[in-house]
């Protein structure tokens, strides 16, 4: 790491969509056991990044319990990168496939799932933050997630800053700045209903 000059490592945690790639990994340990061993010899910031699908509860419950820098949830409603293997691979296999590749939980669902495991787990939750993606179009959604969130959290958002990164430059820093401020007017006249 220090001759990478990396200030931590972003484990990805995608075992459908693996499943789906034609050449894709098939796991002979279930992830938790690898993040584990990686965090019994890497002393650095590790954040783990669920790819699409958000986590189950036991699987979110035993990663609260672990002294990650954060927890990402790149929930279903972005980009679904299981179905996108799914479409370079055979018709036979999307069509006994396509089904599942659409099974999982939304960033919202993810967020209240992880308040009912911090709530239950109490003084044994040793994750501090939450990153939470996944189908947020806007700073109302980010807004939304992070008042949700029971710990410390931001929101992460791709299609629509990828949507105007494809015009000039002003034009991206136009939408940023527009985003950045409805964030603040959000923050400043909102309280989101419990």
């Amino acid at each position: 790491m220090h001759k990478l000059r990396a200030d931590g490592l972003i484990v990805h945690v995608n075992p459908l969509q693996e499943a789906m790639q034609p050449e894709g990994d098939m796991f002979s340990r279930p992830p938790l056991e690898t993040i584990q061993a990686l965090m019994a010899v890497y002393k650095g910031a590790v954040i783990v990044k669920e790819v699409g699908q958000g986590f189950g509860p036991a699987s979110l419950r035993a990663l609260l319990q672990l002294p990650l820098t954060a927890i990402e949830f790149a929930a279903a409603g972005g980009t679904n990168f299981a179905k996108l293997e799914l479409l370079r691979g055979d018709a036979v296999k999307h069509q006994i496939f396509e089904k599942l590749a659409t099974v999982g939980h939304s960033a919202a669902e993810m967020a209240l799932m992880a308040n009912r495991e911090i709530a239950a787990l109490g003084d044994a939750v040793k994750t501090p933050h939450l990153i939470l993606s996944g189908g947020v179009r806007d700073f109302l959604d980010g807004y939304y997630l992070t008042q949700i969130a029971a710990l410390p959290s931001a929101y992460g958002q791709a299609s629509g800053f990828l949507r105007h990164a494809r015009g000039d430059y002003q034009e991206l820093q136009q939408y940023v700045q527009a985003q950045v401020r409805g964030l603040e007017l959000a923050h400043a006249f909102l309280t989101v209903k419990s």
